[in-house]
């Protein structure tokens, strides 16, 4: 298959969400006919149901600022599907991909006609065997794997790992995940094995550090608990500056890459990861958690586009997320404010939609298209939470014309409610300021 042939492939799999199959068999036996590429390198895999991703960006910048070969492997993408495997920084190329997916493909065929597989493995499954056997390719020292989905039967907990790390738990996907804190905590704690250093997250609920906690008593392994950082401030539109003191080092004023306080939580559990693996054998001196720190980049999470007017790219694909991004504004912009805002059906966007429609003197609601996205019906029974205008539109690129419509130069544009969303909307703006 060549890249467009193997694109129509993996989208013909079925939707990444509502097509998955949450179990580890069948990815189990394709990294097995494939020779287990991911014990050819060491991985970190990270959970957690915010920030998880930021945290894995912060890990690999850390650790590739040390001199090491590294791979990092997220989901969703926002514009290219090749933005979900990174070698040293640099998506993967789209021959290689094009390459391995055939190759996967081919393996999963295998199987089921020797009967070892009853269907073919799923999109993401499959997106997740063409990584790690990317990573073993390319001789990579460090792979930083993030979880697709909850964590005990996510695909990527089938990878060998030397640490797990787990972020903070909150509210999410609890149609497949559970109904309360205590059973999505045991999904995401399920990433903690045996023999495998666990590195926890701050947690704003205590039943999640009493089930990650009992998880680590079971796998007879002792947990690195993540402190609070301190003298957190924030400058140049929000990145943030903090200080912390870890189990092994103070580090002052140190700065990230990315915008919002709450990046300074997830900057520190990014500390202690790297100083786990300085504990099982990298060197990771001070100076290269400093800048990697400092240079991480992670779109589509507080991503700022400076135009007339500006964007501002947000995911905010939950509660928790969108009351992140509230505090963001009300402490960063003083201006106009408009805010598109589009979500999945099985997000609880009531909640969602109180946390922001106060900021904005526009909402602009619409839909994302995406089969889970939310109705026009549905997005309208919400307008009534905002105090300004209302705006309905049928498609993103819509949304984005009313919005420049509606925006003074001045003013700011924020996207939110859904990575697919915000993939959306990039793409678009992109397309504009070639145009």
């Amino acid at each position: 298959m060549n890249y467009s042939e193997s694109l129509g492939y993996l989208y013909g799999l079925g939707h990444e969400i509502l097509a998955a199959k949450f179990r580890l068999e069948n990815i189990r036996a394709v990294l097995d006919r494939l020779g287990s590429p991911d014990q050819a390198y060491q991985s970190v895999l990270i959970a957690g149901t915010n920030g998880k991703g930021s945290t894995s960006a912060m890990v690999e910048s850390i650790v590739r600022h040390a001199g090491y070969r590294t791979a990092l492997y997220t989901s969703p993408h926002l514009v290219h599907i090749e933005e979900r495997i990174k070698i040293n920084g640099e998506n993967i190329r789209r021959d290689d991909f094009a390459r391995l997916a055939t190759l996967v493909r081919e393996t999963s065929e295998a199987l089921v006609a020797d009967g070892i597989l009853e269907t073919v493995p799923t999109f993401f499954e499959q997106i997740t065997a063409i990584a790690l056997t990317c990573f073993r390719e390319q001789r990579i020292n460090l792979a930083v794997l993030e979880v697709g989905l909850g964590g005990r039967l996510d695909a990527t907990n089938a990878a060998d790992r030397i640490v797990s790390v787990v972020t903070t738990i909150d509210f999410d996907h609890q149609k497949i995940l559970g109904e309360s804190i205590e059973e999505i905590a045991f999904e995401k704690a399920c990433v903690i094995r045996e023999g495998v250093i666990p590195v926890i997250g701050r947690q704003f609920y205590e039943a999640a550090y009493d089930v990650l906690s009992r998880r680590c008593m079971q796998m007879k392994t002792s947990p690195i608990y993540v402190n609070q950082p301190y003298q957190i401030r924030m400058n140049n539109f929000g990145s943030v500056v903090f200080d912390y003191d870890s189990s092994k080092n103070t580090y002052k004023r140190v700065m990230t890459g990315l915008r919002g306080r709450h990046q300074a939580d997830n900057a520190v559990t990014a500390i202690e990861v790297a100083e786990a693996l300085t504990d099982l054998g990298f060197t990771i001196p001070r100076e290269a958690i400093i800048r990697g720190l400092r240079e991480v980049r992670w779109p589509g999470r507080l991503e700022f586009i400076n135009n007339a007017p500006a964007f501002l790219l947000d995911g905010a694909h939950n509660e928790s997320g969108a009351r992140t991004l509230r505090n963001y504004l009300r402490e960063v912009w003083h201006g106009h404010l408009t805010l598109i805002f589009g979500v999945m059906n099985d997000k609880d966007y009531v909640h969602m939609a109180e946390e922001l429609f106060s900021l904005p003197e526009v909402v602009i609601l619409t839909r994302v298209d995406d089969r889970r996205a939310a109705s026009s019906e549905k997005m309208g029974n919400i307008a009534y939470l905002a105090p300004g205008r209302v705006i309905f539109t049928p498609d993103v690129e819509l949304a984005i014309r009313e919005a420049l419509d509606h925006t003074p130069e001045d003013g700011l544009i924020c996207v939110a409610g859904s990575l697919y969303l915000v993939g959306e909307a990039k793409k678009i703006i992109q397309e504009r300021q070639v145009n």
